[in-house]
C-alpha cells in the first residue's frame, strides 16, 4: 500500500479531498444585485407625525415605510389642492402625491390603514356637520327659484296679449335664476373604488380635490380599463400635474376642473406592481413616473406577538393636528404659495445637480429616467408637506427652512432606491422571481442537495404548474452560482424511467452551525 508524507505533498490531502466533495464553489451572485433597501426615515418627519408612525407599525408589527408613506398621503389628502410650493419662480408643485407600498398578504394593511385615515374621516364629517345649514339654505333657495320660475312660466303662457312681453321677461329671468342655483355637495376628502369618469365628477362637485386612500391596489384596475375595456388615465395624469380637465360627454353636463388635485395612498401586493408596467401607455404617458414606491421587507413570521400598544397621547395629539389642518384647509378658496429661504434653495439647487448627473446615459438613473426626471418635483412636494407639518397652524406665512428641504431629499433618496427596484421588477426577466422562489424555498430548508423532482413536489402548483417550468429558474440559479447540476449516475441496460437531475446548493446556503 502506498502511503505519502503530508510535509512534502501537502496538496495531496486537499485534491482528495476536493476530488471526493467536488469542485470547490465560487461566491455566488445576487439574484438582485442592489442589496437590501433602505427603510422609512421616520425621523424626518415632525415629531407628532413621526410618533405616529413608529406607534402604529409597532402596534400593527408592520414595517414602518406602510405608515410613512401613508403619512405623507394623509398630510397630502389635507393640503392637496390648497397649497402649492414655487421654486426660484421657475415652476410651482402642488403638494399632492401618489404613494404606492407593496406588502405581501397578511401584513394588515387594513389596520394600518384604519389608524393613519380615521381623523381624515373624522374630519370630513366635521366638515358635513359644519356645512349643512349652508347646504339646506341652498337647497331650500334653490326650490324657491324654480317654483317661482315655473309659476312665471304658468302666468306668462296664459297671460293676455298686452300683458305677455311683462310675465315671459319675468319668467326667462326667474327661470335663468333658477338654472345658476347650485345645492353643494357634501363635502368629501377620501374616495376608493372610483372610476375615472366618477373621480372627474367628483373633482368638479369637490372643488377640484379629492384622495384615493385604499388598502388594495383595485384603482389600477381600474385605470388599466376593467368597466371600459381600454385603459383610461387622463384625469389621473392630469390630477397629479395639476393641468386643466375639461370633460364634455353626451347626456352629461360639461365637467371644468381648473387645478384638479388627486392624492393617492395605496397598499398593494408585489405582484400589482410588476402588472402595472404591462398598462398599455402607463410608461409613455408618465402614469407609472407619477407614484412614489415603497417596497419593504415583510415581517410576517418575525413579529412580535406582544407590541407595545398605540399611546393614547400619541394619537389624540395626531387626530387634533391632522384635523385641525384638515378643517382649516377645506375652508380656503385661494392657493397658498409656499417659498424656500435661499439655505433651501440651495440644498434643492445641489439636489437638481446630482439628479441630473445622474440622469447621464452612463448614470444610475438613466434605467429610471421618466421617474427620476420628475425627482426633484417630488422632492419639493413632500417638502411642502413637511413644512405644513411642522407647522400646522401658519406654515403658509413663512418659507421653508433648510431642515425641512434637507429632510424632503433624504426622502427623496428612500424613494429612489425603491424606484430603481420596482422598475428593475418590472423590466426583469420573468425567470428572476422564479428563481428567488426556489432561492428562497433552498434557504429556508437549508437543502445541500436535492433532485428536480422532489424540488417540484416542495414547489406550490400555482407558480410551478408543471415541472418544465423550474428550467428558467434553476438554469438562473446555476448561471448566478447557487446551485450545479450533479453529472448524471451511467444508463443501466435495464431501460425505464431516466433518473430525475440532482443538484448540489452553494454552501452559504447550509452554513455551518
Amino acid at each position: 500500500m502506498t502511503t505519502h508524507d503530508p510535509e512534502l505533498w501537502p496538496e495531496f490531502d486537499e485534491m482528495t479531498a476536493q476530488d471526493v466533495a467536488g469542485p470547490l464553489w465560487d461566491e455566488p451572485v445576487p439574484l438582485n444585485p442592489r442589496g437590501p433597501l433602505p427603510a422609512f426615515p421616520v425621523d424626518a418627519l415632525p415629531a407628532w407625525l413621526g410618533n405616529m408612525v413608529s406607534g402604529v407599525a409597532e402596534e400593527t408589527q408592520t414595517p414602518v415605510d406602510l405608515a410613512g408613506c401613508l403619512a405623507l398621503a394623509v398630510i397630502g389628502t389635507a393640503a392637496g389642492g390648497r397649497v402649492t410650493v414655487t421654486v426660484r419662480g421657475q415652476w410651482s408643485e402642488p403638494v399632492n402625491l401618489y404613494t404606492a407600498v407593496a406588502l405581501p398578504p397578511g401584513n394588515r394593511k387594513s389596520a394600518v390603514f384604519g389608524l393613519m385615515t380615521k381623523p381624515l374621516l373624522a374630519a370630513e364629517q366635521a366638515l358635513i356637520d359644519l356645512t349643512a345649514p349652508q347646504r339646506a339654505e341652498a337647497a331650500a333657495s334653490a326650490r324657491i327659484a324654480k317654483a317661482a320660475a315655473e309659476r312665471a312660466e304658468k302666468l306668462a303662457a296664459n297671460a293676455d296679449p298686452e300683458k305677455l312681453a311683462g310675465l315671459t321677461a319675468q319668467a326667462i329671468s326667474l327661470a335663468e335664476a333658477a338654472e345658476r342655483a347650485v345645492v353643494p355637495v357634501e363635502p368629501q376628502l377620501v374616495a376608493d373604488d372610483v372610476t375615472a369618469e366618477s373621480l372627474t365628477s367628483l373633482l368638479a362637485q369637490q372643488d377640484g380635490r379629492i384622495s384615493i386612500l385604499s388598502p388594495e391596489g383595485e384603482i389600477f384596475e381600474i385605470i388599466a380599463g376593467r368597466y371600459s375595456g381600454v385603459p383610461n388615465m387622463g384625469i389621473f395624469l392630469k390630477g397629479h400635474a395639476g393641468d386643466m380637465a375639461r370633460v364634455n360627454r353626451q347626456a352629461r353636463d360639461p365637467q371644468y376642473i381648473e387645478n384638479p388635485a388627486i392624492t393617492m395612498g395605496l397598499a398593494v401586493q408585489p405582484d400589482v406592481l410588476d402588472s402595472i408596467g404591462q398598462i398599455k401607455g402607463a410608461d409613455g404617458r408618465g402614469l407609472l413616473a407619477r407614484f412614489l414606491y415603497s417596497k419593504p421587507e415583510s415581517l410576517v413570521g418575525y413579529r412580535n406577538v406582544t407590541p407595545e400598544l398605540l399611546s393614547p397621547d400619541t394619537a389624540g395629539t395626531y387626530a387634533k393636528t391632522l384635523g385641525g389642518l384638515a378643517v382649516t384647509l377645506a375652508a380656503w378658496t385661494e392657493t397658498a404659495t409656499l417659498t424656500l429661504t435661499p439655505e433651501a434653495d440651495a440644498v434643492l439647487l445641489a439636489y437638481q445637480r446630482v439628479t441630473e448627473a445622474r440622469l447621464r446615459k452612463d448614470g444610475p438613473l438613466a434605467p429610471i429616467v421618466n421617474w427620476a426626471s420628475k425627482r426633484d418635483g417630488a422632492v419639493a412636494r413632500i417638502a411642502g408637506l413637511l413644512h405644513l407639518a411642522a407647522h400646522p397652524e401658519d406654515a403658509w406665512t413663512r418659507p421653508i427652512a433648510v431642515e425641512t428641504m434637507a429632510a424632503a431629499t433624504r426622502l427623496g433618496d428612500y424613494f429612489t432606491a425603491h424606484a430603481l427596484d420596482v422598475f428593475n421588477a418590472m423590466k426583469a426577466d420573468p425567470a428572476q422571481e422564479a428563481a428567488h422562489t426556489v432561492l428562497t424555498h433552498l434557504s429556508e430548508t437549508r437543502t445541500a442537495a436535492f433532485t428536480k423532482r422532489d424540488l417540484f413536489r416542495a414547489m406550490p402548483r400555482s407558480e410551478f404548474p408543471a415541472m418544465g417550468d423550474l428550467d428558467p429558474a434553476l438554469d438562473l440559479l446555476e448561471e448566478h452560482g447557487w446551485v450545479r447540476q450533479q453529472p448524471p449516475p451511467p444508463r443501466t441496460t435495464r431501460g425505464g424511467r431516466p433518473p430525475s437531475p440532482r443538484y448540489e446548493t452553494h454552501p452559504r446556503i447550509t452554513p455551518a452551525a
